[in-house]
């Protein structure tokens, strides 16, 4: 009975019984094996002829089943194609700041929180800091020793002058003075970049240097920090952007660049705003491909005045690019043979032939051929894995015959 149920599958399949009817027809043979031979040869319904591949063309029997499951498209001259291409919105890192601890502390207190919006200079939060401690106190140090070159430089003029020292400890205490304050200009510049004065008080200010919205904050009061908690993978203890204008980042194909060009401008979708659509423009393109994806990262700027939108939200660009010519047909009407673009086009009902065609496009609906089909010409579009293994199989019959022969 397996050997009859696994004959019964196979001739079906070949005969382009549809997927579903073959489900069909398997409960009904392995319903029927407890059947009498006689009451199964009654109930048995004639099997349509299975197609055939005559002269590189598959042909169906008329009337057969499969048939009314191959949706056919027609061919249609190409024209400007629309693109939609998947995108993701970021902070714009030029209106961005991240803001890392330029010393070892203890937070001790805070000043913003998530959502606050702070000006040039505001102050998110204050550290207790001995080693700011120490640049402050060597500040200190290096002030008290540029008076006291400069007084002994003023002393060395006037002993020079009455002619009691020589020259050479005139000019020492010339490069004495000249070289504390240096030192004392590199201490004092250094305390004021992080916010210091002439005090000592170990208190070192985190402050924002950009207008903006704090946008992530990951500190708490006595936390302790250290310098090296910085850089790639470590979180910042302050994000503050200006969330205005946003970017965007977009996954495009190489043959989508001609559309994606540095000034090009585009709308896009996002989920959270069904049928509204935003603007946005091309600002610059990678210069590599992704090895793994096939893609190039493509950035945009989109002006975002009134913060609907927000960073990490999901969005669809739309763009238009030009024609290259050919025709267009459904992408579900072209499939892969090897490294081969492939349609099966209708010659008159019930034919079908394999082409190899020159694809210059891919779209998610559509698909431009510029080589190997006309316009007008019908292709199908609907079951074309189903007709390509019928098709195949149709081949190793008849190379199964002729070898019988």
């Amino acid at each position: 009975m397996n050997f009859s149920f696994h004959k019964a599958l196979r001739a079906r399949l070949r005969r382009g019984v549809p997927l579903g009817l073959l489900a069909l027809a398997a409960a009904a043979l392995l319903g029927g094996c407890g059947r009498a031979a006689s009451s199964e040869a009654a109930s048995a319904a004639p099997e349509a002829a299975p197609p055939i591949v005559q002269n590189g063309q598959l042909h169906f029997p008329p009337g057969h089943p499969q048939l009314a499951l191959l949706g056919v498209a027609t061919a249609q001259p190409s024209q400007n194609i629309a693109l939609d291409l998947p995108a993701r919105l970021v902070w714009n890192e030029e209106r961005t700041e991240r803001i890392y601890p330029a010393f070892a502390g203890r937070v001790a207190a805070m000043r913003a929180d998530l959502g606050q919006t702070v000006k040039a200079g505001t102050v998110l939060a204050l550290l207790a800091s001995p080693d700011f401690g120490q640049a402050q106190a060597d500040a200190a140090k290096a002030r008290a020793q540029e008076s006291v070159a400069l007084k002994a430089l003023q002393r060395q003029r006037e002993l020079f002058a009455a002619g009691i020292v020589a020259r050479k400890d005139l000019e020492q205490a010339q490069a004495d003075a000249v070289s504390a304050q240096a030192e004392s200009a590199r201490a004092v510049a250094r305390t004021r970049l992080y916010g210091g004065d002439a005090r000592v008080d170990q208190q070192l200010a985190i402050k924002s240097d950009i207008a903006g919205v704090v946008v992530e904050r990951n500190l708490n009061p006595g936390q302790e920090l250290r310098p090296d908690q910085s850089g790639p993978g470590t979180p910042a203890l302050f994000v503050v952007t200006d969330p205005s204008v946003l970017w965007l980042q977009i996954d495009a194909h190489e043959a989508d660049l001609a559309a994606l060009q540095p000034g090009s401008r585009f709308s896009l979708t996002v989920n959270a705003y069904p049928g509204e659509r935003f603007t946005g423009q091309v600002m610059a393109l990678a210069d590599a491909i992704d090895p793994t994806t096939r893609t190039i990262k493509v950035r945009g700027v989109v002006p975002n005045p009134d913060r609907r939108l927000k960073a990490e939200m999901l969005a669809t660009v739309h763009l238009t690019q030009k024609s290259p010519g050919g025709v267009v047909v459904p992408a579900q009407a072209v499939t892969l043979r090897g490294n081969a673009h492939v349609v099966f086009v209708q010659r008159e009902p019930g034919v079908f032939e394999p082409r190899t065609v020159t694809v210059g496009n891919e779209g998610q609906s559509q698909v431009v051929i510029t080589a190997g089909l006309r316009a007008g010409e019908k292709v199908v579009s609907q079951n074309v894995l189903q007709l390509a293994q019928q098709y195949a199989m149709g081949i190793e019959d008849a190379g199964v015959k002729k070898e019988a022969q």
